[in-house]
């Protein structure tokens, strides 16, 4: 069994002593950890609210008027014992939008990039989604714009306007536009075909 090393010990205590009486040691800066405890606070409550890149709960910081350097000193240490995880909320977020909300990879990556994610993990996050994944969404999504449709269109220009609607519900997701329109047209005569 190892003995305690006396001068660490004592080093230690007064450490110890020095933070319980609200002074700086080497070991503990108190007055630096009640300037961080505010910041820690509010970005608790932020990441309790939902999880958040690293740059954007910073922005967030820096925008309530936290010093950046504290802030950053925080963010480091929340990344440390894994508060924060780009890499995990970009997986996340790929994961939930593209399931609930029908967003392409191409949308899901611009707005990775808005909350300031590194490219290199937006590419990772984002291939799991696969070709037949992003059809597979932007079908549910056309098909649920075609269920609008009440009654099968009487002519070419009717039948073009319904299309619009369905292939602009893609493009507002971010889908190219060969593939909305191809889909979009699958949708839409299915949807005529169920009302003939």
């Amino acid at each position: 069994m190892n003995t305690p090393d006396p001068d660490k010990l004592a080093k230690l205590q007064a450490a110890l002593e020095a933070y319980e009486a609200g002074e700086t040691s080497d070991l503990f800066d108190h007055a630096g950890e009640e300037a961080r405890a505010p910041i820690r606070k509010r970005a608790l409550g932020l990441l309790d609210q939902r999880a958040r890149s690293r740059a954007e709960l910073r922005e967030r910081l820096v925008n309530a008027e936290f010093d950046p350097e504290l802030v950053d000193d925080v963010l480091e240490s929340f990344e440390r014992n894994g508060l924060i995880d780009d890499s995990a909320f970009a997986h996340e977020w790929v994961r939930q939008r593209a399931a609930r909300r029908g967003k392409s990879s191409r949308a899901l990556d611009l707005e990775l990039r808005d909350k300031g994610v590194a490219p290199h993990v937006r590419a990772e996050a984002l291939s799991q989604l696969s070709q037949s994944d992003e059809e597979s969404i932007a079908l549910a999504v056309a098909e649920k714009k075609a269920r609008g449709v009440r009654e099968a269109p009487q002519d070419r220009a009717e039948y073009d306007k319904v299309l619009r609607r369905i292939v602009g519900a893609l493009a507002r997701r971010g889908f190219g536009a060969s593939m909305s329109l191809t889909i979009g047209r699958r949708a839409l005569d299915a949807r005529i075909a169920e009302l003939e």
